[in-house]
C-alpha cells in the first residue's frame, strides 16, 4: 500500500472509528489475582495499520496522533465498561498530548460519567519513549489528572536517560519497570541489581512498582524472590480484544505452596503472649487507675466482656490526663471502664502465623497503630503480646530461614528437610520421600561452565516448584541435589511430568553439534576420553514407614537414588517396601 493509500486509510480510521480496543492483564504477583488491565489500541484487520506501531508512527507523520489518542482513549474506556473488566483501566497518553489544543479538559471524566466508572480506577500512562515528548512534561499536566482522581503512571522506566528525572520530578504513583530490565533477569545479576535499586527507590517513594515484559516462568520467579509484586507480560497473558482473565492459577499455586511453608515451618503468635491483668467491663475507672498502680510497667489494661471476650484496652495515658483534669476524678471515677474503652486494638487467635501478624501490623493506618497485641483462643482473652517483641522474632525468623536456605534457589535447605520428615515421622503421616539428582551433571560442568551447570541446576528446582502440588514439601540439599516429601498418593505422576518437562527442556542447554552428537566427550581425571549422554533425571523414592529418625530416612533415600541411577536415563525407582524393612531390621540388630 502506498503512503497515500495509508494516510486515506488513516483518515477513514478517525472518521469512522475504526479502532479495536485490546486488553492484557497485569496481575498481583503475590496472590494471581486480577490487578488491572492495560489498554492497547489496534487499527483494522489485515490492514497495514492493524500493527499499533505502524498505526501511530503514521499519524505522528501525518499531525494526527493527538486525534488517534483521543478516539483509542474513548474507545478504551467503553469497551472495559462493556465487558466489566477487573481492576484498574491503564491507559497510555503521551506529554504532547496534555498541552495540545485537540486534549479538551474533563473530556476523560465525562466519558467516565456517563458510563458509571470511577475515576480513581483509571491510571493515566505516560511514556518518555515517543521522540515528541522529549520537551518534557510540566508537573502542572499531571497535578491536572491527580486533582480529577486520576492515578499517574509512567512507562518503560529505563528506556530514555530522564527516566529517574521524570520520576523525581512527576512523582508518579505507579512506575512501569522496561521489559529490558525484565527479559533474562534470571541469568543476568546486573539486571537482577538494577531491579532491586527501583523497588528500593520505589519503597521509599511509596511509589507502585510493575515489571513488564514478563515472558517465561524463570524471569517470572526471579521477580518474586526480588520482591515485585505486580507483572505483565506474554507468561502471564497477552492481549486480547474479548479477554476473560481471572485468577492466574500458576501465581495461585505458588502462593498456596508459600501460604502451607509459612503454616508448617512459622511459628505463632502464642509465643509473644504474656500473662496480662484485665478488667471486666463493669468495672469502674477507678479500680483501673489502682490496677495501673499496682503494676508500673503496664500501658494497657485489655478490657473483657461478660464471656471473657476482649473487646478493647484502656491505656494509662488516657486515664491519667482524664483524672488530671478539673474535677475529672469525681467526675469519671465511678463509672465503668467502657467510658475510655479504645476498640482500635489488634486482636489475634493463638494459631496465626507471625508472619500473618506482621502483615495486619502493617495494614493497619498509621494514627491507629498500636503496641499492644490481644491474643485469644477461641475469642477468651490469653494474653498481650507487644510489637516490638514481634519485629524481633520476625527478624531472627529471616535470619534463620536465610541461613537454611540454598542461596541458588532459595529452596528450604537440609535443616528445614531434616525437621518436616521428622515432623511427619512425629504425627505418624503416611508420606514419601523423592531424591532426585542429575545424572551425568559434573561433566556437563566441566563441558559447558559453571554459569550453565548453575542455569540447569535453577531449571530442575523452577520444574519441581512447578509441577509438585502445594501441599508437599520441596528442599534443595545442595549441588543439584533436591527432595520433595510428598503426602499425595499420586506422586508418581508428579515425578513423570517433571522428568517429561525437564528431558524436554535440559536440550535447550545443548549446542546443535552436541545434540547431533547425543552428548559431550570428556577427558576423565586419568587421561581417558569418555562419552556422556544429555543430561537426566535419577528419583529414587522411599515410603519411610517403619523409620524412627530423619537420619535413617536420609539414608535409605540415598540408596533408592544409587538404584535410580545406576538404571540410567530419566527413570523413577521406588524402593521395594521390604528391602527398606529389611535394612531397617538388620540396623536395630
Amino acid at each position: 500500500m502506498s503512503q497515500i493509500d495509508e494516510a486515506a486509510l488513516l483518515q477513514k480510521i478517525l472518521k469512522n472509528g475504526l479502532i479495536t480496543p485490546y486488553f492484557q492483564p497485569i496481575y498481583d504477583l503475590s496472590n494471581g489475582e486480577i490487578y488491572g488491565h492495560e489498554a492497547l489500541s489496534r487499527g483494522p484487520k489485515n490492514s497495514t495499520l492493524f500493527s499499533p506501531d505502524a498505526l501511530f508512527s503514521l499519524a505522528l507523520k501525518e499531525e494526527k496522533l493527538h486525534r488517534l489518542e483521543l478516539l483509542c482513549r474513548e474507545k478504551a474506556i467503553s469497551k472495559f465498561s462493556k465487558l466489566n473488566l477487573k481492576g484498574r483501566l491503564f491507559l497510555n497518553v503521551s506529554a504532547s498530548l496534555l498541552g495540545s489544543p485537540e486534549h479538551q479538559s474533563g473530556m476523560t471524566l465525562g466519558i467516565l460519567k456517563d458510563l458509571g466508572l470511577d475515576q480513581k480506577d483509571i491510571v493515566i500512562e505516560l511514556s518518555e519513549q515517543h521522540p515528541y515528548d522529549h520537551n518534557g512534561l510540566p508537573r502542572s499536566s499531571v497535578e491536572h489528572y491527580r486533582k480529577m482522581g486520576f492515578q499517574v503512571a509512567i512507562d518503560d522506566l529505563g528506556v530514555g536517560y530522564s527516566g529517574l528525572q521524570l520520576w523525581s520530578e512527576l512523582q508518579p504513583d505507579i512506575v512501569k519497570v522496561d521489559k529490558h530490565f525484565i527479559q533474562g533477569i534470571d541469568k543476568d545479576e546486573i539486571k537482577r541489581e538494577f531491579v532491586r535499586s527501583i523497588l528500593t527507590i520505589a519503597q521509599r517513594l511509596n511509589c507502585i512498582l510493575i515489571a513488564e515484559g514478563i515472558e517465561n516462568q524463570q524471569e517470572l520467579d526471579q521477580l518474586i524472590d526480588i520482591g515485585i509484586t505486580l507483572g505483565q507480560g506474554y507468561f502471564l497473558g497477552r492481549p486480547t480484544e474479548t479477554p476473560a482473565f481471572s485468577t492466574h492459577p500458576y501465581l495461585v499455586k505458588q502462593a498456596k505452596r508459600r501460604s502451607q511453608f509459612q503454616n508448617d515451618h512459622s511459628e505463632t503468635v502464642q509465643i509473644l503472649c504474656r500473662p496480662t491483668p484485665s478488667l471486666q467491663q463493669d468495672i469502674l475507672l477507678d479500680e483501673a487507675s489502682l490496677c495501673f498502680k499496682k503494676h508500673p510497667g503496664l500501658i494497657t489494661i485489655p478490657v473483657l466482656n461478660l464471656d471473657g471476650h476482649p473487646i478493647g484496652v484502656i491505656r494509662r495515658h488516657q486515664l491519667h490526663e482524664l483524672f488530671s483534669t478539673p474535677y475529672g476524678r469525681a467526675l469519671y471515677e465511678h463509672k465503668p471502664v467502657t467510658n475510655l474503652l479504645n476498640n482500635d486494638v489488634l486482636i489475634v487467635e493463638s494459631n496465626v502465623s507471625l508472619a500473618s501478624v506482621s502483615t495486619m501490623v502493617t495494614n493497619q493506618e498509621a494514627d491507629t497503630l498500636n503496641n499492644e497485641i490481644i491474643v485469644v483462643r477461641d475469642g477468651k482473652f490469653l494474653g498481650t503480646g507487644h510489637l516490638k517483641d514481634l519485629l524481633k522474632r520476625i527478624t531472627e525468623l529471616k535470619i534463620q530461614n536465610a541461613t537454611y536456605s540454598n542461596p541458588l534457589t532459595l529452596l528450604p535447605g537440609n535443616v528445614p528437610i531434616h525437621r518436616e520428615v521428622s515432623r511427619r515421622l512425629q504425627i505418624h503421616d503416611d508420606f514419601y520421600v523423592a531424591y532426585f539428582d542429575l545424572n551425568d551433571f559434573k561433566p556437563f560442568n566441566d563441558f559447558f561452565g559453571y554459569s550453565k551447570g548453575d542455569a540447569v541446576i535453577q531449571l530442575v528446582g523452577s520444574l519441581i516448584k512447578d509441577l509438585v502440588a502445594p501441599n508437599n514439601f520441596i528442599g534443595h540439599i545442595g549441588g543439584d541435589d533436591f527432595v520433595v516429601i510428598f503426602g499425595d498418593q499420586d506422586w508418581q505422576r508428579q515425578c513423570q511430568n517433571i522428568l517429561d518437562e525437564f528431558a524436554s527442556k535440559v536440550r535447550g542447554f545443548y549446542t546443535q553439534e552436541t545434540l547431533a552428537e547425543g552428548g559431550v566427550w570428556t577427558k576423565s581425571r586419568h587421561g581417558d576420553t569418555r562419552f556422556h549422554p544429555i543430561l537426566s533425571l535419577a528419583v529414587g523414592v522411599v515410603h519411610p514407614t517403619h523409620c524412627r529418625n530423619h537420619h535413617q530416612v536420609a539414608e535409605l533415600a540415598a540408596q533408592a537414588k544409587k538404584q535410580a541411577k545406576q538404571t540410567g536415563g530419566n527413570h523413577i525407582h521406588l524402593q521395594p517396601r521390604l528391602a527398606t524393612e529389611s535394612k531397617q531390621t538388620m540396623r536395630e540388630l
